[in-house]
């Protein structure tokens, strides 16, 4: 059973930094793409970041100054470096990432989510 682990959100001051990180653990071949995204109260989950081997990051709107993504192939692993926080950025932060457990297999696996809330 593949699971995705996220970790490091928390409660900010504007301003503040944040790393997040994520963990995939379980029977895993390969993963494909792995990345971050959002979602604020009452809006829809939005990308922020997302990675495929061999190419370069992709980011969503509005997010390449302020957010760094950074995977790391050996572990399973994917961060989110979150600089300049701002109050708009509060939002429950999921990892996710398509996974293959088992030849001809590529499914979609989400973790549980991190809180991230910026005080003004």
């Amino acid at each position: 059973q593949v699971q995705l682990v996220e970790s490091g959100g928390g409660l900010v001051q504007a301003g503040e930094s944040l790393r997040l990180s994520c963990a995939a653990s379980g029977r895993i071949r390969f993963i494909n793409s792995m990345g971050w995204y959002r979602q604020a109260p009452g809006k829809q989950r939005e990308l922020v970041a997302t990675t495929m081997p061999g190419q370069s990051a992709v980011y969503g709107d509005s997010m390449k100054d302020r957010f760094v993504i950074s995977r790391h192939n050996p572990t399973n692993s994917v961060d989110l470096q979150i600089n300049g926080l701002k109050p708009e950025d509060t939002a429950v932060y999921y990892c996710q990432a398509d996974i293959s457990d088992w030849p001809g297999s590529l499914l979609t696996y989400w973790g549980q989510g991190t809180q991230v809330t910026v005080s003004s």
